[in-house]
């Protein structure tokens, strides 16, 4: 289980987050909505470590901050909306990157024929097995996603942040991506954790919702229950639901 507890997060003397909390036991889902700029990605960070906040994270009832950098990367990570390519590795070398703190002695080690194996799972899942051999320059920004991805499962966390994981991807691979998404976290204690705007996809990776504006907490909690068409309404600025209604009877009226 991952709990939160009053996350605050500045950046100078800009304070972004406030006082958020939330947790998501084990094989369980919770997807974080809200307005751009109401501060779902700084939140994501900030549970991941990389910025600085005050609160409490806690994996397991384990304070993070108690934890060595090593110990949590094995227990979470994250894949964001934009990862920057410095290098033109294969395909292949990308996802393997993934798997360095599996490897004994990490980058300088050699990978094992058990970790050439799950790297080699973890690219058929993500349907680039056939192209493992291509450089990453010459890919599409979908195929992209799905090898930043592919290095996410190949770190064999506990717990996956992901900051807008269906960008750049077509509706198949959107559909498909939260699918296995959906089962990856019936298992083995799995739990993610998705910053996503599409309201359709969050709905069907998680009906766990933390609906934030302007850095705090609007709702948290299950759709019909503590997140209403209401609240969606008020914190959008518009009748989120009734749109969605409204975009079915179109489609609908179109097939009849």
């Amino acid at each position: 289980m991952l709990t939160a507890s009053g996350i605050n997060v500045s950046y100078g003397k800009t304070q972004v987050v406030f006082d958020v909390s939330f947790e998501v036991a084990d094989n369980e889902n919770i997807c974080v909505l809200g307005p751009n700029g109401c501060g779902k990605t700084t939140l994501l960070k900030a549970i991941a470590g990389i910025l600085p906040h005050s609160g409490a994270v806690l994996i397991d009832g384990r304070d993070t901050n108690a934890m060595r950098r090593r110990e949590v990367s094995l227990k979470i990570a994250m894949m964001s909306q934009s990862q920057g390519i410095y290098f033109s590795y294969t395909v292949y070398d990308a996802v393997m990157m993934g798997r360095y703190l599996h490897i004994k002695d990490g980058v300088f080690g050699s990978p094992s024929s058990g970790d050439r194996d799950f790297v080699a799972d973890c690219l058929k899942s993500v349907g680039l097995l056939d192209v493992a051999k291509k450089e990453i320059s010459q890919l599409s920004g979908g195929q992209l996603q799905r090898v930043f991805f592919a290095r996410t499962l190949a770190q064999e966390p506990q717990i996956i942040l992901l900051d807008e994981p269906t960008n750049h991807l077509d509706m198949k691979y959107q559909i498909e991506l939260i699918e296995y998404l959906r089962e990856w976290s019936r298992i083995d204690g799995h739990s993610v954790i998705g910053v996503l705007h599409d309201i359709n996809l969050a709905m069907r990776l998680s009906e766990n919702m933390l609906i934030m504006r302007e850095g705090r907490t609007a709702a948290c909690g299950r759709v019909g229950e503590d997140v209403t068409a209401k609240l969606l309404g008020d914190v959008y600025g518009v009748d989120v639901v009734g749109f969605m209604r409204e975009s079915l009877n179109k489609w609908e009226e179109s097939m009849s």
